[in-house]
């Protein structure tokens, strides 16, 4: 590192901590502006900005190209000293953090190398602790570093999807927006862009273009405008969502953005305004995005609407929720106003045309299958293929009526329910009959047990975001294994829920059986333990779940070995790598692990000391199935 202050700076950094220091050294300091921690004074390429939606989270800073190559020295933006490090095969990899003395802490993301003696320190506590993963916390004075130092070189650890550096500003338990800190490495010139408008009916009496749920438009783009030409028919509340995203120059990756505005007849009704963002609240990205879609299609729609659950603090200057009444006398005209941080603005209008709901829909799609349901919000939906009849046959804890549709088209109709007043056990539609299967009404904020024959579940507080119409199903496949469905894996859980299992068919009772949630045609391990009988678990998704049994053990692929390093791939084929360790003449070898590409490639304790002799490698899988390699470096 680049040390010239030294002595200075070690003093200052004590100062700090006991909230002591002068008057001159806390100006210098304080008063230093943050500089840009990869080539400063270069222009710089951006993959990512803060606030930008990714599947499970808000982005929490800026990612910082390094042109798909690892090693760029990245440096100190700021004065201060090493607070914390960490190394890991997810997350931010190998990731270091600077405590300002002006209270800002800066993290360095997903590094390649750390540099100087701080890199050494790391590595000496991971050969005493004899682990891979590790994280360390510093005292003010262990790791000072001035502004500009070389503290790490830039690579692909971690989740990374490619190299690159993520950079943070954080204060307290907030991450603020890097972009704001004036750094004139990063131009944009171009506004917002967007790709689609979702509208969305909020309640049971709602309708787009005659029909209750979600539907989408693609946008049609003149210059910075975009517009949907045809006026949307509309009735009820109504939501809109969007589709799009923003660009930095000199780069082709999608970025957040960060400020939208929605106008009703030039009546600002909704503002998003994402500056900061509390770093305990990432999960709750699932009340701003559409999550049914995100599972479905993998687009991240903004809700410019607050729906149920959402306590993000993004609205300071909204007006009100964005849900959007449509006047019955006249044409709505919706205006959305896009900015990114630059002050490039796009804009998006439409209309929405009043309609008085109807019971025959003649441009009603048929339906593909004959009964099926789906909840949105409050409201049960029941579709069919038409018959003769229009009416159906729904029960309610043992009586029975008769239902008419909502609404229908030649060759479909639509029933629907809402589950605020009654929930049916059974609908009998055109002959076929469907059962929603929802046992219980569980409310957000609040604890809730839940109990039948085949499985209990339990849901801390603040597991859910909104009310949930739970679902609970207990089955036997084809080949008498049991299957559990637990929830609707379309609604989002905030926190984990605890699951007890009592199965019908007969399972061993060795360690290597466990939960596994069905994604797709394969299989995510949830984990578990026999408890009289029951199979318990925690999990913080719905889904389906099977009880199942590992019994072969990771297997062991040799890249090379010689004096210098050792490499493998180490892959498993169900539950998943659960560790891995290696020893030459019995002593342990570090080894890191990149989960993208399933390698592990040795890290000396000191160049000096050559790999020579007996070395063994263990594999062990989430099940507690083993592979040993043996091999010997000459």
């Amino acid at each position: 590192m680049k040390l010239s202050s030294v002595g200075a700076l070690l003093f200052l950094a004590t100062s700090v901590a006991h909230g002591q220091f002068s008057e001159t050294d806390s100006k210098i300091i304080r008063e230093e502006k943050f500089i840009f921690p990869l080539k400063p004074g270069q222009p710089g390429s951006l993959a990512g900005t803060m606030g930008e939606l990714r599947n499970t989270h808000f982005h929490t800073g800026i990612d910082i190209r390094t042109n798909n190559e690892i090693g760029w020295p990245v440096l100190a933006s700021k004065s201060g000293y090493i607070s914390r490090a960490g190394v890991s095969p997810s997350g931010y990899g190998n990731v270091l953090y600077i405590m300002h003395p002006d209270g800002t802490t800066t993290l360095y993301g997903h590094l390649d190398k750390f540099n100087g003696s701080v890199g050494a320190f790391i590595l000496k506590e991971r050969y005493r602790k004899q682990t891979s993963d590790i994280e360390l916390t510093f005292q003010p004075g262990q790791f000072p570093v001035m502004q500009g130092d070389t503290i790490a070189f830039a690579g692909n650890t971690g989740s990374s999807g490619g190299p690159h550096l993520h950079f943070d500003i954080r204060r307290n338990n907030l991450a603020l927006d890097p972009l704001k800190f004036d750094f004139t490495e990063v131009n944009d010139t171009s506004p917002p862009l967007v790709q689609k408008i979702a509208l969305k009916t909020l309640d049971i009496n709602s309708r787009i273009n005659d029909k209750f749920g979600r539907y989408e438009f693609y946008a049609s783009r003149n210059g910075k405008n975009y517009s949907l030409p045809v006026p949307i028919l509309a009735s009820g509340n109504i939501g809109i969502e969007l589709l799009g995203y923003d660009r930095v120059d000199n780069a082709r990756y999608k970025c957040g953005i960060n400020y939208i505005e929605v106008f009703v007849d030039s009546q600002k009704v909704f503002s998003q305004k994402i500056e900061e963002l509390n770093l305990q609240e990432s999960r709750s990205i699932y009340t701003l995005i559409d999550y049914k879609v995100l599972r479905n299609q993998g687009n991240r729609f903004y809700k410019l609407y607050i729906d149920d659950g959402n306590t993000l603090g993004f609205y300071g200057g909204s007006p009100g929720s964005g849900q959007i009444k449509i006047n019955p006398e006249k044409i709505s005209n919706i205006l959305i106003a896009l900015k990114d941080i630059y002050n490039n603005t796009s804009t998006v209008t439409l209309r929405l045309k009043p309609s008085i709901p109807v019971k025959q829909v003649p441009m009603l799609e048929s339906a593909k299958i004959p009964v099926t349901y789906d909840i949105q919000d409050n409201t049960l939906s029941i579709t069919s293929q038409n018959c003769s009849g229009q009416k159906a046959m729904a029960w309610f804890k043992g009586t029975s009526r008769q239902v008419e549709a909502a609404y229908a088209g030649r060759n479909k109709i639509v029933y629907l329910f809402d589950l605020r007043k009654e929930i049916p056990d059974s609908v009998n539609v055109c002959g076929q009959s469907l059962v929603p299967n929802i046992k219980a009404t569980v409310p957000a904020g609040t604890e809730y047990k839940y109990y039948s024959n085949r499985m209990d579940v339990q849901f801390p507080k603040n597991a859910l975001f909104d009310t949930l119409y739970f679902n609970a199903i207990h089955q036997l496949s084809k080949d008498s294994a049991d299957v559990f469905t637990i929830g609707n894996p379309f609604v989002p859980l905030n926190r984990n829920i605890t699951v007890s299992l009592r199965p019908v068919s007969a399972y061993s009772t060795d360690k290597n059986v466990a939960v596994y949630r069905i994604v797709g045609k394969g299989f995510s391990y949830e984990g578990g333990k026999w408890v009289n009988g029951s199979m318990n678990f925690a999990t913080r998704e719905f889904g389906r779940f099977m009880i199942l049994k590992d019994t072969i053990p990771p297997t062991i692929r040799f890249i090379y070995a010689n004096n210098q390093a050792v490499r493998f791939k180490i892959q498993d084929n169900l539950s998943g790598i659960a560790s891995y360790e290696a020893t030459i003449n019995g002593q342990w070898l570090l080894l890191n692990y990149d989960a993208k590409s399933n390698a592990i490639m040795s890290e000396r304790k000191s160049k000096d000391e050559l790999l020579k002799g007996d070395l063994i490698l263990t594999v062990t899988d989430n099940a507690g199935n083993s592979k040993t390699f043996n091999y010997k470096i000459p």
